[in-house]
């Protein structure tokens, strides 16, 4: 069997260093020397790789020789349907299952494999969603919220996990947007999600795999139940409109 060349194996190394986390789309690669000196291998070596990868459309360089990973380096989950299921509030229940399944289990797995460098991102994911909410802005709390439960699938050093997640990330923050636009209509609803996060962080943080698990099904729980309401008073308010028009339902 004929061995790998040395710029297939710094590619292959490179490409893992992408899919795990520890190098994000349109991050800039450290300079040449210094990732030479990392990989362990020659500049000329690494360039080769470099160049490989660019052919790929893994890598881009721009101006004054940078190398940074692509924004998009491989092609996305996202369609036109998916467009339309993250735009209609019928789809929301389905979306709150998918995050049942995939953020739970990832923030179970994430309070067992978190490293110290996850630490200190997942820290700062939630010092974000708390400044975002001073700043009357939905989109920008809506990503950051989004964001925040991202940093924990990272942290669960799962690479297909990541990448499910991280090509659904349009649909989730979208759908997170939309709860948060009318879970906010509720009186101290910024407050109860702050807490559940917090009490999810910290049991993540704590490696407690069982309490972190618990922790995001009482959150999407909690989701789940006031839209249920938001719901039933929508379709209530539509009922009594169209009887006061004269309306009579298809």
């Amino acid at each position: 069997m004929n061995q790998p060349r040395v710029s297939e194996l710094v590619c292959q190394e490179i490409e893992r260093l992408i899919l795990e986390g520890t190098l994000s789309p349109g991050e800039r690669l450290p300079p040449e020397r210094q990732l030479a000196g990392q990989l362990g291998v020659s500049r000329p070596t690494l360039r080769e790789a470099l160049r490989t990868l660019s052919s790929r459309g893994i890598l881009a360089s721009q101006r004054y020789s940078s190398t940074f990973v692509a924004k998009k380096v491989n092609p996305t989950l996202e369609d036109p349907l998916l467009e339309l299921i993250s735009s209609s509030p019928e789809s929301q229940a389905d979306v709150l299952e998918l995050r049942h399944a995939m953020e739970s289990f990832a923030a179970s797995i994430a309070a067992t494999r978190h490293t110290e460098k996850d630490k200190v991102s997942l820290r700062a994911a939630y010092k974000r969603l708390i400044v975002s909410h001073g700043r009357d802005d939905p989109v920008l709390e809506a990503r950051a919220d989004a964001a925040f439960h991202l940093t924990i699938a990272e942290a669960a050093h799962n690479i297909v996990l990541l990448y499910v997640m991280r090509n659904l990330f349009s649909l989730l923050r979208k759908s997170i947007r939309y709860n948060l636009e009318n879970l906010y209509t509720q009186p101290d609803m910024f407050e109860q999600l702050r807490d559940q996060h917090y009490h999810l962080l910290t049991a993540i943080l704590n490696r407690d795999p069982e309490a972190a698990f618990a922790a995001s099904e009482e959150h999407i729980d909690h989701i789940e139940k006031f839209l249920s309401q938001i719901d039933i008073a929508n379709k209530r308010e539509a009922r009594s409109t169209r009887r006061s028009v004269g309306c009579t339902p298809l």
